[in-house]
């Protein structure tokens, strides 16, 4: 086929990380473990959440939320990869890739809404302790997530739709190992002048102010805080913020770093490399952070294994049982 634009474009070639045969094991088991840390870990936290009824406030409600997302943000891409390596074969259709980058889009600006909402419950909690349970009532709180919901979904719905409307050339091979937005505008043939001022613009809306918004929310906590007389309460007060505050810095410096190395080094390899640390290590390190800090969340989890120890220790006989019979039933069979 002679190069040209290529309307009724039916597939991508997702390039990964690297073509040497000898690595793709590697490359498998590392992030085949770190999406398995990464789905039961933050699953761990939603069941120690919703099982104790002592974490039923707005804090744990909006970090079970993040939870759900960080699974989700993790599933639209590596278990495509994983996919691809296992068949060997790097091919994603038209359809899929546009669904993938379009449900990125949507969890990766949840990460940064909720985030943001997350921070001015702690300005609510330490600024105004004796009105907190009034400010962030449960129709507040719902009401944050769904608006959160909306903005993201209607964003990632424009930016798919800008870029339906491209033709494509026929070499359709992305530097990357998924469907990212920019590097699909890259592989256009046509004007993509429009698609470049729309990513930019809603890029300063819609990450510039939960950025923003987050910055006033710690300074104002700031403020609080050195207000507070006795060390202790300095302490206590700044404690419930250390694990926001961490994945806060984990999530935004790790996005930053990415667009400014791949600016700097124009390298879509780098930029891949580079990625992995917010698609990936960032929502897998999110569950130690907030369990390993926050004794709520240590206690639940092991009132949550005790209640439930009995049950799991029960049902590992009768797995095995069934597995068992299974393979003698399939050995009888081809005997």
């Amino acid at each position: 086929m002679d190069p040209g634009n290529n309307t009724g474009v039916s597939e991508f070639l997702l390039m990964g990380f690297s073509e040497e045969p000898e690595l793709q094991p590697l490359i498998f088991g590392t992030f085949l473990s770190m999406y398995l840390i990464t789905v039961f870990g933050n699953l761990l936290i939603i069941l120690a959440i919703s099982s104790d009824s002592q974490l039923h406030t707005p804090m744990y409600f909006f970090l079970a939320n993040l939870s759900f997302v960080d699974i989700c943000f993790t599933s639209t891409t590596v278990p495509k990869m994983l996919w691809n390596i296992q068949t060997q074969s790097k091919v994603i259709t038209y359809a899929n890739c546009i669904t993938q980058m379009f449900y990125f889009i949507v969890f990766a600006g949840l990460d940064m809404f909720l985030l943001t909402v997350m921070a001015y419950d702690r300005f609510a909690a330490i600024c105004h302790p004796l009105h907190y349970m009034v400010i962030m009532n449960p129709r507040l709180c719902g009401l944050l997530v769904l608006v959160s919901w909306i903005l993201s979904v209607l964003h990632s719905l424009l930016e798919s739709l800008m870029v339906l409307r491209l033709s494509f050339c026929t070499v359709l091979e992305i530097p990357h190992f998924f469907c990212e937005l920019n590097q699909i505008i890259q592989l256009a043939c046509s004007d993509t002048f429009l698609n470049n001022m729309v990513v930019y613009i809603l890029a300063m809306l819609l990450a510039g102010g939960p950025f923003i918004g987050i910055l006033y929310s710690y300074y104002k906590i700031v403020s609080c805080i050195r207000g507070i007389s006795s060390v202790q309460g300095k302490y206590k007060a700044f404690s419930t913020c250390v694990s926001h505050l961490s994945v806060v810095s984990l999530f935004f410096c790790t996005s930053l770093g990415v667009y400014l190395s791949s600016a700097a080094t124009q390298s879509s390899h780098s930029s891949a490399v580079a990625s992995v640390m917010y698609t990936v290590v960032t929502p897998m390190l999110n569950p130690f952070i907030y369990s390993l800090r926050n004794r709520d969340i240590k206690g639940a989890l092991n009132v949550f294994f005790r209640s439930h120890k009995r049950a799991i220790f029960q049902e590992i006989p009768v797995i095995a049982g069934l597995i068992f019979t299974d393979r003698n039933c399939d050995s009888l069979t081809r005997s």
